[in-house]
């Protein structure tokens, strides 16, 4: 049975009250992989207690693996998101990493995420009394001609969002008028919940990494020292802030003062709640007795440079979709560090639940802007839309540079394959690989490529050392942030000490690679130990399949080897891996870059993991047939040959994957089973600037169904595009048409603001979908 992992690297984007409509999609998200969790769970574990939507996904799972072959797993181990999209991805997370529910999180956006249930309770006391006068004439300005709410919110709704705004504005003057406490008081709340309601395991494969990540803003910045021509150093304010967490076990994603610090910051809203400073986290440590025995040393890797200055305390963080409403580029950034055990596909999935944020109608007015316009537009609608173009961009450069890879590997195939049977011989040792034989052969093709490539080694080389350097500078910026340094600047510290104080040279006497650089390469050549076996991966999950010459139980047998002595090496990628204490060591680089390197070397011990993949290599060969064996026998050793030719071609890169990165997008334009129309026919939060459903529960429940509605569609479609023959249309209808109506069974007693709301959107469903 062929067996694939669908990995998902989910993006929510900042959307103000559209957050509704996303905790929706994430909801979809978090069934599939309970479903994809429960599919692959071995006889005798205990069943997770799936939910009716969630046996539709696994009901799918079992169909595509009777019909197609094909064992799908199905798993979202990158989360990242901004502003209140930046909530959803780190409840997700912890859902995902601890087996906790997110019906808390539903509970909250329903029921809490309104106007008058977030206004901070002295502000009540302004609004009761202090400012009565101000009501009249504020409800006159709210029902004038051509005021905001008139030409932004649904008739129905406009009294209500009239009344509410009217508390809003008289509130405080001058002052937010939501309170930062009682926000971060409902984030705890919902992930107490969440724990309470722990309904599985992890949903996660053993030692698998989950990376979840929010961005906030440092509203009064720090200093960082950027090297010129001249002056040769100035200063600038830097205030982009990522907040990170990784995990590979352990109860939680992160102590929950963490988890609610990225949650309440991402989501600080500029104007609506106050900017969150340590204080206020510290305020619901102490009133609620939590533990938080790491709070220094988190601190410190979070806030270096305020850490180092004493200045934590006046720290003031605000809404992340300020600076960076779609974090892509921290997305992609994560993709090649992952562990594999099996084929992959790879998607970056991003939630945008208003493609057109501006709007046609405001496009086609030739009117000037209003007032409340410009406001509402520069903070909430004007899209930040270039970042995320240059995101994509990138992925796509990615995905020229795998064809251009795959390209010159066919073409070098035949020679390399002559070579390297010229190089050994058809000899009977090739044909019985043991661990001692397996380890001499990869040392003597490795020897024979660098002499074998001439004049052209010397760019190879160079380009392999930048490669390397460059991956050991980012693990020693990740181990220790204190460091103030960027990484181009531990690249250039370690460049000078390797190159200056040690003297040392890629090239031999010979021309070949030198004494101490083939001995630096074993050391700390970690990309060329992983790009090697990506490529022998390759070779068994895709050109060798369906070859009849290959029975595909040697196939299975030798790719779930390879997997296994690939996740490996990339175990020893996160800096994490070197130990607790690494960090310490880290911290006296710019000094003794010396004496970190040799820490990094006897940590990661290279060579003890090469003898390791060789016995589960030469194993594995064993046990398949001499057609087989000589395949995987001529690719592996051939390796070195390929990579001297390709690293330079795609500037020293040296790309670990031989499939793209694909990208999807969950919207209302892209789900049109059920409504045509799109984000406008269907959310009523885009009401308002977007701000809608935060003075209608009305709005939110409307919005929450169509974001469960919509991603359930989607992640069905997505799911079926990883089969190379998708299932047939009437097959997939029956899916969707089952789906939605156990979304709408699971919703019905719970969405009760609009009494109409589920029957409308059931007989629609009918009516659509037959």
């Amino acid at each position: 049975m062929r067996q694939k992992e669908l990995r998902i690297a989910l993006v929510c984007y900042g959307g103000i009250s559209l957050a509704v409509y996303m905790h929706g999609v994430t909801k979809e998200v978090w069934h599939l992989v309970r479903a994809s969790c429960q599919f692959h769970r071995e006889g005798g574990q205990k069943s997770l207690g799936l939910s009716p939507t969630a046996k539709i996904y696994l009901e799918l799972l079992e169909r595509i693996e009777a019909e197609k072959g094909l064992r799908l797993r199905v798993l979202s181990d990158i989360l990242a998101g901004a502003s209140a999209g930046g909530i959803n991805a780190l409840f997700l997370a912890e859902a995902v990493h601890s087996g906790g529910s997110l019906e808390p999180l539903t509970d909250m956006w329903l029921a809490e995420a309104d106007t008058d249930r977030l206004l901070d309770p002295d502000a009540h006391k302004w609004t009761r009394f202090a400012k009565s006068a101000a009501s009249p004439v504020i409800l006159a300005l709210l029902n004038r001609p051509g005021n905001v709410v008139s030409e932004s919110v649904a008739p129905e709704t406009r009294n209500e969002v009239r009344r509410k705004l009217s508390r809003l504005i008289r509130s405080r003057w001058f002052a937010p008028p939501f309170s930062g406490i009682h926000f971060s008081r409902l984030i705890d709340d919902a992930l107490v919940s969440m724990a309470q309601q722990a309904c599985g395991p992890r949903l996660l494969p053993p030692k698998h990494p989950l990376d979840a990540l929010v961005t906030a803003t440092d509203f009064k910045g720090h200093l960082e020292t950027l090297n010129l021509n001249s002056p040769k150093q100035v200063v600038e304010s830097e205030h982009r802030l990522a907040i990170e967490f990784r995990a590979f076990g352990g109860e939680h994603l992160a102590a929950r003062p963490e988890l609610v610090l990225a949650a309440r910051a991402t989501a600080s809203f500029p104007g609506a709640f106050p900017a969150l400073q340590l204080a206020e986290i510290d305020k619901l440590v102490a009133e609620r007795s939590i533990a938080w025995p790491r709070r220094e040393s988190y601190l410190k890797s979070l806030l270096p440079a305020h850490a180092e200055a004493g200045n934590l305390g006046r720290v003031a963080l605000i809404d992340g979709s300020v600076l960076n409403n779609a974090p892509f580029e921290h997305v992609i950034s994560l993709l090649s560090e992952r562990p594999a055990q099996r084929e992959v596909d790879r998607r970056i999935v991003y939630i945008d639940p208003r493609p057109d944020r501006v709007g046609r109608a405001l496009r086609e007015d030739d009117s000037a802007p209003g007032f409340f316009s410009v406001i509402f537009g520069s903070l909430s609608t004007i899209p930040r839309e270039q970042p995320v173009r240059d995101s994509l961009d990138e992925l796509a450069g990615h995905s020229r540079d795998v064809e251009r890879l795959r390209d010159t590997v066919e073409a070098l195939r035949p020679d390399v394959s002559a070579t390297v049977e010229k190089l050994f011989g058809r000899t009977l040792f090739l044909d019985k690989p043991t661990v001692p034989r397996l380890t001499a052969w990869r040392q003597k093709a490795q020897d024979a490529a660098a002499k074998q490539a001439g004049y052209a080694f010397q760019g190879y080389g160079e380009a392999k050392f930048n490669g390397i350097v460059a991956g050991l500078a980012a693990t020693i910026h990740e181990a220790a942030p204190e460091l103030r340094l960027e990484v181009s600047a531990i690249d250039v510290r370690l460049h000078n000490y390797l190159r200056r104080e040690k003297g040392l040279q890629i090239s031999g006497a010979k021309g070949a690679a030198s004494a101490e650089a083939i001995e630096f390469f074993r050391t700390h050549d970690l990309a060329f130990r992983i790009r090697r076996l990506r490529l022998l991966a390759r070779r068994l999950t895709r050109d060798w399949e369906g070859d009849e010459a290959i029975p595909e139980t040697e196939r299975e047998r030798a790719r779930s080897a390879v997997f296994e002595a690939l996740s490996l090496y990339l175990e020893h990628e996160p800096a994490s891996s070197l130990g607790p204490d690494f960090a310490e060591i880290a911290k006296d680089f710019t000094r003794h870059p010396g004496t970190v390197l040799k820490a990094i070397g006897q940590r990661r011990d290279l060579k003890r993991t090469d003898l390791a993949v060789d016995r589960l290599l030469a194993d594995a060969m064993m046990q398949v047939g001499t057609d087989l064996r000589r395949r995987m026998l001529l690719s592996y050793l051939g390796f070195p040959f390929f990579d001297t030719v390709t690293l330079p071609i795609l500037r020293g890169e040296g790309l670990t994957e031989f499939d793209p990165v694909k990208v999807d997008r969950i919207s209302p334009d892209d789900a049109l089973s059920i409504r045509e129309g799109g984000t406008l026919a269907t959310l009523r939060g885009i009401e308002f600037y977007n701000f809608g459903a935060f003075f209608s529960r009305n709005y939110r429940e409307n919005d929450y169904l169509w974001g469960r509605l919509h991603g359930g569609e989607r992640l069905l479609d997505i799911v079926v595009s990883t089969l190379d023959e998708p299932l047939d249309a009437k097959t997939m209808r029956a899916f969707k048409r089952r789906l939605f109506h156990a979304v709408l069974d699971e919703e019905e007693d719970r969405l009760k603001a609009d009494p109409d709301l589920i029957a409308r959107v059931r007989a629609e469903v009918d009516a659509r979908m037959g």
